[in-house]
């Protein structure tokens, strides 16, 4: 599935009971709040295996992943914003900030106005 068709199907999923006179705004908000919820959900799998040396429930951490996903694709369409150039422009930082790996002196001295220079065009 591309992200287009997951983007189209997923839109199916979300609720039309709003609180406001602003949908799009409420939509924005419930995606943010979804996003934290989820990835804490994310967190605590792992926060068992490496604290309490649990077995690492993958199925949970996958559709914990899904979940981060879905909510992704509500801030995307709300924001009308492309998910292959928010991928492009993250590696276009991380380029401009590590150039080919990571390095430890380029994670704690960054120019941030030059890592996020490609954001303004």
């Amino acid at each position: 599935m591309d992200i287009k068709e997951y983007m189209r199907l997923s839109e199916k999923t979300l609720s039309d009971h709003f609180m406001v006179d602003s949908p799009s705004k409420e939509k924005m908000l419930h995606a943010v709040i979804g996003l934290v919820t989820e990835s804490g959900e994310l967190l605590d799998q792992f926060k068992k295996h490496v604290f309490y040396k649990k077995e690492l429930d993958l199925i949970n951490v996958k559709e914990e992943m899904g979940d981060v996903m879905r909510y992704m694709a509500i801030l995307l369409r709300e924001l009308d914003l492309d998910f292959h150039q928010i991928l492009d422009d993250n590696i276009t930082k991380l380029k401009k900030r590590y150039g080919e790996k990571f390095d430890e002196g380029k994670a704690a001295d960054r120019d941030i106005d030059n890592e996020l220079s490609h954001f303004n065009k």
